[in-house]
C-alpha cells in the first residue's frame, strides 16, 4: 500500500500514533427500518509526520460525506452555549465591536455562538456547510451561507459582506481535510488588522488524559499549538496568544492575526509551548506510549460491563455524542452490555447508534427503568449532566465516566 502524504507538509506518513481498528463514521445514526443493511466501516489509523509533527487522520471519508447532511446541533448543551456567550461578551468589549463591525463564524451551526451577536446588535455572517442545521441558523435570523470554506469561498464571503473584524472558528480547525485551503479561506474574509479565533481539543491533554475515544473520522487531525501555528503560517496568520480551556476534556484557543499586524506574541503563547515541549510534543518520540494508554481504557470499560452483566446489574447510557461511539465502538459493546443510551436531541431519538445498533431514547427513559449504572459518554460535560442526572440518587443509581480513568461516582 503506498504511503499516505502529510496534509501541512507533503511528507510520507510511515509513523504510527494509535490505531483503533475500523469504525463507521461516528454520527451516521441509524434509523430502524435501515438496521438489517449493511453499514462502512473505515480505519481509525492516526499517524503522526516525521517531519512537520502533525498528527493526522488520512481522509478515509470526505468532508463532504460527512458534514453535508449533520446530526450534530451545539445548542442542545446548555453549558456549550454559556461558553460561546462569555466568549461573545469578551471580544465585544476586547475588540470594540459594534453595528459597524462584522463577525463571520466558520462551522456557525444552529447559530449557538452568532446570536449573541445579534442580539447586542453587531452584524454576523456564518458559514456552514450542512444544509440542515444551516436552516435552524437562518431561522434565527442569522446570515448563513452554505459552503464548506477554503480559498475560493473566503473570498466570495468577503467580496459580499466585506472583510471581518473577528473571524471564528470553534472545533472545526481538527475538522478539515484540506487544513492548507482551509486556512486560506480564513486569511480571505480577516480584515488585514482583525482578529482569528480558532477553538480545537489540545493534543497535549488528549495524551496526558487519554482521551482517545476524540479520534473519529471527523477529526481529520490532532492540534498542538506548535502544529496549528506551523498550519495558520500557511495563510500568512500569526499565533498572537492562545487561552486554555477545560472544554471538550482541555481545549485551546488560538488568536491569529495576519503577518504584517500580529506583533509579538503574548507570554501565554510562550508558556503553552514551553509545556508542549517539555511533555515531548516537539519531537517525534515524545508522542510514544499513546497506544498502551488506549489499551488500559478498553481493559477498565469491559472489565466493569462484564462485572456488571454477571452481578445481574442493569446499565445504560447517556448521550449519543460522536466520541461515545468510537469508545463503543473500539470496545466491542452492544447493547448486551449496554441496553440502550439516550439522548436530548430529538434528531437522534429513535434511532440508533452506529455500528453497535444501541437504540437511542428520550433522558426521560432513564427515570422510568432506574436503572443500576449510567454510563456517561460525554464526560467532558461531566458537571452539566451530573446536575441533569442528580435524581438517580432516589433509587441508588450511580454514574460511570470512562475517561480520563474509569470512575463510578
Amino acid at each position: 500500500m503506498t504511503a499516505a502524504t502529510c496534509r501541512l507538509c507533503d511528507a510520507q506518513l510511515t509513523e504510527t500514533f494509535v490505531d483503533l481498528g475500523m469504525s463507521p463514521l461516528c454520527e451516521s445514526y441509524v434509523p430502524e427500518h435501515a438496521l438489517d443493511g449493511p453499514e462502512t466501516f473505515y480505519p481509525l489509523h492516526v499517524r503522526i509526520c516525521r517531519e512537520c509533527l502533525l498528527v493526522q487522520l488520512p481522509a478515509y471519508v470526505p468532508g463532504e460525506d460527512i458534514f453535508s447532511d449533520y446530526a450534530y446541533f451545539s445548542s442542545y448543551s446548555d453549558s456549550w452555549v454559556a461558553h460561546a456567550k462569555r466568549y461573545a461578551d469578551e471580544m465585544t468589549g476586547r475588540l470594540g465591536l459594534s453595528a459597524g463591525s462584522l463577525v463571520v463564524e466558520v462551522a456557525s451551526n444552529d447559530g449557538y455562538l452568532l446570536q449573541h451577536f445579534v442580539a447586542a446588535g453587531i452584524p454576523v455572517v456564518g458559514v456552514e456547510p450542512a444544509a440542515n442545521i444551516a436552516e435552524v441558523a437562518r431561522a434565527k435570523g442569522i446570515r448563513t451561507e452554505v459552503e464548506f470554506l477554503g480559498g475560493r469561498t473566503g473570498a466570495a464571503v468577503a467580496a459580499k459582506y466585506g472583510r471581518a473584524d473577528l473571524v471564528a472558528g470553534n472545533n472545526v480547525y481538527a475538522h478539515v481535510p484540506d487544513i492548507r485551503d482551509f486556512t486560506a479561506g480564513l486569511a480571505a474574509m480577516v480584515k488585514p488588522t482583525g482578529l482569528v479565533t480558532l477553538e480545537f481539543p489540545h493534543l497535549l491533554r488528549l495524551i496526558e488524559r487519554n482521551q482517545y475515544d476524540t479520534i473519529y473520522h471527523e477529526h481529520y487531525q490532532y492540534l498542538s499549538l506548535l502544529t496549528a501555528s506551523r498550519a495558520l503560517a500557511t495563510g500568512g496568520l500569526v499565533v498572537v496568544d492562545v487561552d486554555e480551556l477545560s472544554t471538550h476534556g482541555g481545549s485551546l484557543r488560538v488568536h491569529a492575526r495576519p503577518a504584517d499586524s500580529a506583533g509579538e506574541p503574548s507570554p501565554n503563547v510562550k508558556a503553552v509551548l514551553a509545556a508542549e515541549e517539555d511533555a515531548g510534543l516537539h519531537t517525534l518520540d515524545g508522542h510514544a506510549g499513546f497506544a498502551e494508554a488506549v489499551f488500559g481504557i478498553k481493559r477498565d470499560v469491559l472489565t466493569f460491563l462484564l462485572t456488571a452483566r454477571a452481578e445481574g446489574k442493569t446499565v445504560v447510557g447517556y448521550g449519543a455524542p460522536g466520541k461515545g461511539n468510537t469508545l463503543l465502538n473500539h470496545c466491542g459493546i452492544r447493547s448486551d452490555l449496554m441496553s440502550y443510551t439516550v439522548d436530548r436531541s430529538p434528531h437522534k431519538q429513535r434511532k440508533f447508534l452506529p455500528g453497535t445498533h444501541i437504540p437511542i431514547h428520550h433522558p426521560d427513559r432513564i427515570a422510568q427503568d432506574r436503572p443500576d449504572y449510567i454510563l456517561v459518554l460525554p464526560w467532558n460535560l461531566r458537571t452539566e449532566i451530573t446536575a441533569q442526572l442528580s435524581y438517580v440518587r432516589d433509587w441508588g443509581g450511580r454514574l460511570v465516566f470512562p475517561i480520563p480513568a474509569l470512575e463510578v461516582v
